[in-house]
């Protein structure tokens, strides 16, 4: 999830637009931006801080000035997340990620750490790294929160907030580094792909067992022209009753657009008249009369359902009138 929430936040603006999941720029966006230039910082200072000085940073401040920057970058990075604005969020971030990497780049203290009476100098170098890698996770916590959470344990700190980036860690004891993020490879990609293209096959599957289709399936294909003989019309229904003696059926009478017809329709299981009186639904308008015990029936209503106790009549959307073909 930390992966994720990183990418979509990389992509993410204020402005409501489509994200696409490219996986050749995910995994080069997490490996590049989070491990490479983010959990770097800490994993290449920490590792002399633990061997050389006890697992504790040092009392001094290598740049006080390059470390007031990290501090005020907050106000702006700040200001991006109220405004939603988490692509720039991200940017401003991996800038200050840069600037750092060129800070312990510029001294290199796995060079110092050979020369003798360079111990404070490499030992201020890496606290000072160890301090900027902690700004950045105050940063990046409203994104990558269980990372933060981990990283609040390696430096032995309660849960940061905002505010706390101002005062950095000074003859403090961290604990020893653990790996915080992974890097990704095409072949972890890959078999995520796999996966979800097997749960999405075992999901159509299991729904297609349970379709409605399977009981029942779709009729034999037809001509246009079979089609075309099928007047179907909107009709208004300005009457409904019950009828002594028909369980099933209701008596309508609809207008069809000056026209009226009577029908027997079999849905009184699913209505009552009043629900039906000046509502607009859909009707065979050419089917030849049935005669019935009732009556002549003079066309049919289409409605879907399931059963006799499941049944929805067609209604069309507003603006339809009574008399429109439907085509």
């Amino acid at each position: 999830p930390e992966y994720l929430r990183y990418y979509f936040a990389a992509k993410l603006s204020s402005s409501i637009e489509d994200i696409d999941l490219n996986f050749n720029d995910f995994l080069q966006r997490v490996n590049s931006d989070l491990v490479g230039k983010v959990v770097n910082i800490a994993s290449r200072c920490a590792g002399f801080i633990h061997k050389n000085y006890a697992d504790t940073l040092s009392e001094n401040i290598l740049n006080p000035e390059l470390f007031n920057d990290f501090v005020n970058a907050g106000d702006k990075i700040a200001q991006c997340y109220q405004q939603r604005e988490y692509s720039h969020t991200v940017r401003l971030i991996m800038a200050l990620a840069d600037r750092a990497n060129q800070t312990i780049d510029a001294n290199k203290p796995w060079v110092l750490v050979k020369e003798k009476g360079k111990e404070q100098l490499v030992h201020d170098v890496c606290s000072f790294g160890i301090n900027l890698f902690r700004v950045l996770i105050i940063y990046l916590k409203p994104i990558l929160p269980q990372m933060a959470q981990a990283v609040e344990a390696f430096l032995n700190v309660s849960p940061m907030d905002w505010a706390s980036r101002e005062k950095p860690l000074l003859n403090h004891t961290i604990n020893r580094f653990k790996p915080l993020l992974q890097r990704i490879d095409s072949k972890q990609i890959e078999a995520l792909k796999e996966a979800a293209m097997h749960e999405i096959k075992n999901t159509a599957s299991e729904k297609s067992e349970n379709s409605i289709l399977k009981d029942f399936p779709i009729a034999e294909t037809i001509e246009i022209t079979d089609f075309q003989k099928i007047d179907l019309r909107i009709a208004k229904i300005i009457e409904a009753e019950y009828l002594e003696g028909a369980d099933k059926l209701l008596k309508l009478i609809v207008d069809i657009g000056g026209e009226t017809r009577q029908i027997f329709a079999g849905i009184r299981s699913a209505y009552t008249p009043e629900q039906l009186i000046d509502r607009h639904t859909v009707v065979i308008a050419n089917l030849k009369p049935r005669k019935m015990r009732f009556g002549v029936s003079e066309a049919m209503v289409l409605a879907a359902g399931a059963g006799d106790k499941e049944l929805w009549i067609l209604s069309p959307d507003d603006g339809a009138q009574a008399g429109m073909p439907v085509k």
